[in-house]
């Protein structure tokens, strides 16, 4: 009896044996393994989609260089570089297209486009250039140099690479082409590198975050999570650096507090047709502009020229009287 008892253990553990292993290699192994890499892929992208908000603050906030005449360069070398030169206020005042020979700054397509360059410096007294980062940047940059060298303009004229990263993106969006319509998109380009250096903040709200260039891995994320932490960061950049409500696009005013894209272009298309705003309290007369808007946006909104001093500060109306 005592060895018939011993056999059937030996059976039974055997079985039992069996079960486990088949048990943990088939449901219980693959399960455990699949939440221990549900838990780490979300850690990491929670890691990922923060180093991406990290690094678009630090570029939104960088400063701004305002009130200088910028030209933009759009390095190429088969289809030539494209020049840009924007106003104060970032307004395209001239542009055309050079094909120096990127290898070799004395041949003569070089000094060709050298002289084309110097012209433009020249004629609209341009203080800084804005040089893209891509294919040919370099190229064009020690260019640039020798022609401040070997050129004498009777003041100093900056030189700076700019990261170009989205800039093509920008060129083909709507509010590209609805600001400058009969523009060749990589006149538009141009453009958008020479507005980047002007003015950061203002140019990059015009192009989709992810866009930017700002992390790795960004299609492996949570493309919805991605966009409202990016999205986030630029509203709280936006909102702490402020806006200028006789310049900023629509896209740039529909990130401020209580105004959205479609209230953005109701706002610059009224400045449009009646003129520059004077005051904060002219908001109320835009259409959908109401008394909660105003007091939700109002104190994000600067108007330099206003009669009132504090409406180009910080400081909300509700409270001028006290500040007064």
């Amino acid at each position: 009896k005592a060895c018939a008892n011993k056999s059937y253990h030996a059976e039974t553990e055997a079985w039992l044996q069996k079960c486990f292993k088949d048990a943990y290699t088939r449901l219980i192994g693959p399960s455990i393994e699949t939440e221990l890499r549900l838990d780490l892929r979300k850690r990491a992208e929670h890691d990922a989609v923060g180093v991406f908000s990290r690094n678009l603050e630090k570029l939104l906030m960088l400063p701004v260089i305002p009130e200088q005449v910028v030209m933009g360069i759009d390095p190429g070398i088969r289809t030539g570089s494209k020049l840009a030169v924007i106003s104060k206020t970032g307004k395209l005042l001239a542009y055309t297209t050079v094909y120096p020979n990127l290898k070799d700054s004395s041949a003569a397509t070089s000094q060709d486009a050298m002289e084309t360059i110097f012209t433009l410096l020249d004629k609209y007294n341009v203080s800084h250039i804005s040089i893209g980062n891509g294919t040919g940047g370099r190229d064009i940059e020690k260019l640039v140099k020798k022609l401040l060298h070997v050129k004498k303009l009777g003041k100093k004229i900056r030189h700076v690479l700019v990261n170009e990263s989205g800039a093509s993106v920008y060129s083909v969006e709507p509010i590209a082409i609805e600001e400058f319509p009969d523009l060749d998109p990589t006149i538009r380009s141009a453009v958008s590198i020479a507005r980047r250096l002007q003015d950061p903040l203002a140019e990059l709200v015009k192009i989709e975050p992810r866009s930017i260039g700002i992390g790795q891995y960004q299609h492996d994320c949570n493309a919805l999570k991605l966009n409202d932490s990016l999205k986030d960061v630029v509203e709280s950049c936006v909102n702490k650096v402020g806006v200028n409500l006789n310049t900023s696009s629509y896209k740039l005013l529909g990130y401020v507090s209580g105004i959205g894209p479609s209230l953005g272009k109701k706002i610059t298309e009224h400045r449009n047709q009646k003129g520059p705003f004077t005051s904060r309290k002219d908001l109320l007369e835009v259409s959908g502009f109401g008394d909660k808007t105003f007091m939700q946006a109002a104190g994000f909104l600067r108007v330099p020229g206003s009669s009132h001093p504090l409406d180009n500060t910080g400081i909300h109306p509700e409270r001028y009287e006290l500040v007064e």
